[in-house]
């Protein structure tokens, strides 16, 4: 999709050719989405200009002008006399040609009237080199189409809006039909599958994750039903500011501390290995080392959670129903585990439904403090290496695994609530 790097963006020593076939392999050469939104003076071409700092360039050019048609002869005059002047560096090399080329360079992300004047003035020099006599024409055409760019300039064009309509044969119809397969192309950085990646940080994710969520859920249910069964009670008291100060320190602060006093011998306290993974497998040496990582992905849920638990639990014991059911000499065992309890799971649920995106995409937070090379790490280290293809995948797996979540709590609530039916209309 839009914004990845192509080969000829990193390394001046591909071909154009190369450059071109990169391009339509990956798609790249085809408009970003199904449509734009411009103005009458941008063309529906523009896209083809497949090196981003020189489509650029021409965007900014047609921002102040607004005349396509001689910006396009201008760019293409420009490109003839870069045809021209490498023909003749590959026969012979001075200080002129290195210059003039140079220049051509320049000219083609410079966009400022005074910058091009100045590198057209500095080009005609390099032109009085013997060897360069040929390319003076060209020159002259290409100056001749700059001053028509700006001499011929329509700016109105620029406040007519318009709506380009490019059909399917886009980049994001051509990338998302591959996602749908299962391609999920290849990472810029190193050219491996996508996929391959993903799966090779997942399981470390999901071994942090599963079991944090799992214990945080264990454990969040009965503090938070005892909690509101005894509210005001000393068990109520002390659990709450237990899971406030829980809830309210952050987790990059803990990771920390843990790191610093339980992971090495400086404070006399090393008890768990160093951060990191010890290897590929998960065996008894890699367990150890995911005890702190699920413990600070643990904390915050289980803090949350059970406050969530609480309010609707306490919520729920007031309703008519509860009193009901008592006055029926129903036992206080039975008023909370078969009435109230599951009515009170609601929050839970909604929880439960961010949970599956959450698995997946890790906590970039713990996995970096820890040096666990799962699903958060990737998602940042790609990020910070500008490695698009896979941070397109990770984001569009968390978005499909979001829209899930949320129907599979739909789902959840029916199954705790008998009342709550899908509309059949």
């Amino acid at each position: 999709m839009a914004g990845e790097s192509l080969l000829c963006d990193q390394d001046s020593f591909y071909s154009v050719e190369r450059c071109k076939e990169e391009a339509h392999q990956k798609g790249y050469d085809k408009p970003v989405f199904y449509f734009s939104l411009s103005t009458a003076a941008h063309p529906d071409t523009l896209y083809r200009i497949f090196r981003a700092e020189r489509r650029s360039a021409l965007g900014k050019l047609i921002g102040q002008y607004g005349n396509w048609v001689s910006i396009q002869n201008y760019y293409q005059s420009l490109q003839q006399l870069d045809e021209i002047t490498s023909a003749i560096a590959q026969k012979n090399s001075n200080e002129h040609i290195s210059s003039l080329l140079q220049s051509i360079e320049l000219l083609y992300l410079s966009y400022k009237k005074e910058e091009i004047n100045r590198l057209l003035k500095q080009m005609n020099e390099a032109t009085e080199d013997t060897l360069l006599k040929t390319v003076k024409p060209q020159l002259s055409i290409l100056t001749q189409n700059f001053n028509k760019v700006t001499s011929e300039a329509t700016p109105y064009r620029l406040l007519i809006p318009h709506i380009k309509w490019y059909g399917s044969n886009n980049q994001y119809h051509f990338w998302m039909s591959k996602f749908l397969r299962g391609d999920f192309g290849t990472s810029v950085r190193d050219q491996k599958p996508v996929v391959d990646k993903i799966m090779a940080r997942l399981p470390w994710t999901l071994y942090i994750n599963i079991p944090a969520i799992l214990i945080a859920y264990l454990l969040a249910i009965p503090l938070g039903v005892y909690s509101a069964v005894y509210r005001g009670s000393r068990f109520d008291k002390v659990t709450s500011v237990v899971l406030l100060l829980f809830y309210s320190l952050p987790v990059f602060w803990i990771g920390t501390m843990l790191v610093n006093f339980l992971t090495t011998p400086e404070y006399g306290l090393k008890i768990f290995p160093s951060i990191g993974l010890a290897g590929p497998e998960l065996d008894w040496e890699n367990l150890s080392r995911l005890i702190l990582p699920v413990f600070c992905v643990t904390y915050g849920a289980l803090a949350f959670m059970t406050r969530q638990m609480r309010s609707s639990m306490l919520e729920t014991l007031q309703q008519d129903y509860i009193r009901t059911a008592r006055a029926k000499g129903l036992s206080e065992r039975t008023v909370i585990w078969k009435h109230a309890f599951r009515n009170s799971l609601f929050p839970l649920i909604t929880i439960f439904g961010a949970v599956l995106p959450a698995v997946f995409a890790g906590s970039i937070v713990v996995e970096y403090i820890f040096n666990i090379t799962g699903m958060g790490w990737l998602l940042l280290d790609s990020i910070n290496a500008r490695d698009w293809p896979v941070v397109y995948a990770v984001l569009m797996i968390t978005a499909i695994l979001t829209m899930l979540g949320m129907l599979l709590a739909d789902l959840l609530y029916v199954a705790a609530d008998p009342r709550v039916r899908l509309d059949k209309t």
